[in-house]
């Protein structure tokens, strides 16, 4: 009976493990780069469900108001959105921009650069997504690709990642001095929440895009981002242009916390519109529609 038992428990231990490995302990800090997240620290307690959506809701209308100001203004908006992969990034963009108008407040996500864009001047194809006049753009992931991603993955030369590290806080400068508002995020979150993520995505069909062949490779080379993360800061945290952590274990009080500083960093006013009033519905006396039968519907399967 025992052997038995023992035999169906393996089988069902070999059926339930995931397709993706847990990681050996690196023996590295649980850390992005800059903040060690101890085993000890103290675990906040859980956001109220109701208080969050609420609070979400408000900071949501402030941005509303934030972006008729940029617009009344003319201002130029950038805000950068870096960190590891399922840090939480495109969930706090998600949030932003839900109620926002996508003509003056648009995201920034460049693919892979082309074989022609690779000749060109390292900044150029993102320089071409730089706001007009009342524009707020949001970039997910940036030109620091150059110091992540391709440092790590060597996909520059050293040559190429030395001069982005010398150029990229000339270039920051040169768009502050411009009257661009720059504003970078890095989003840290730690080893072990990382990789809770990336298992969790395992068994959402619907999330299985976001486990690329990259986003792989990364979970071995987490002390080489952690790094590459350092030497990044060390160049580019620069006083006109400075990095802002959004510590993002917690993804609900890091869309919070990242929504309300990003307000803070504008300084805006609440232009008081006018509710806006319907005009009286047109005649449609006279109107006679043509048949049914000539035009093509949708199957009303629902």
């Amino acid at each position: 009976m025992g052997s038995k038992s023992s035999e169906k428990s393996t089988k069902k231990a070999k059926k339930e493990k995931p397709a993706i490995e847990e990681l050996p302990d690196s023996g590295y800090p649980m850390t992005d780069g800059e903040i060690v997240i101890s085993a000890h620290q103290h675990k906040l307690k859980k956001l109220d469900k109701k208080f969050y959506e609420e609070e979400l809701f408000r900071l949501q209308v402030e941005l509303v108001k934030l972006q008729e100001w940029v617009q009344e203004q003319g201002l130029r908006v950038v805000v950068i959105f870096e960190g590891r992969d399922a840090a939480g990034k495109g969930g706090v963009i998600k949030r932003i921009t839900e109620f926002m108008n996508p003509r003056v407040t648009r995201i920034a996500a460049l693919p892979a650069p082309t074989e022609r864009e690779k000749t060109q001047w390292y900044f150029q194809r993102y320089a071409a997504h730089l706001p007009a006049a009342g524009e707020i753009v949001l970039f997910d992931r940036s030109w620091y690709n150059r110091a992540g991603v391709e440092r790590v993955m060597g996909f520059c030369t050293e040559t190429e990642y030395h001069d982005f590290m010398r150029s990229c806080p000339e270039f920051e400068r040169m768009l502050v001095r411009s009257g661009i508002i720059l504003i970078k995020y890095w989003f840290s979150v730690s080893h072990k929440e990382q990789e809770r993520r990336f298992q969790e995505r395992l068994k959402q069909r619907h999330k299985y895009w976001k486990l690329s062949p990259m986003d792989m490779e990364s979970r071995a080379r987490w002390k080489e981002y952690s790094i590459a993360k350092d030497e990044m800061f060390k160049y580019t945290d620069i006083k006109q242009a400075p990095w802002y952590v959004v510590l993002s274990d917690d993804k609900k009080r890091a869309r919070l916390n990242c929504i309300s500083h990003l307000l803070s960093m504008v300084d805006y006013e609440d232009l008081v519109p006018e509710r806006p009033k319907l005009p009286p519905l047109g005649d449609v006396d006279g109107y006679v529609r043509t048949p049914l039968h000539d035009q093509t519907f949708v199957p009303n399967l629902y």
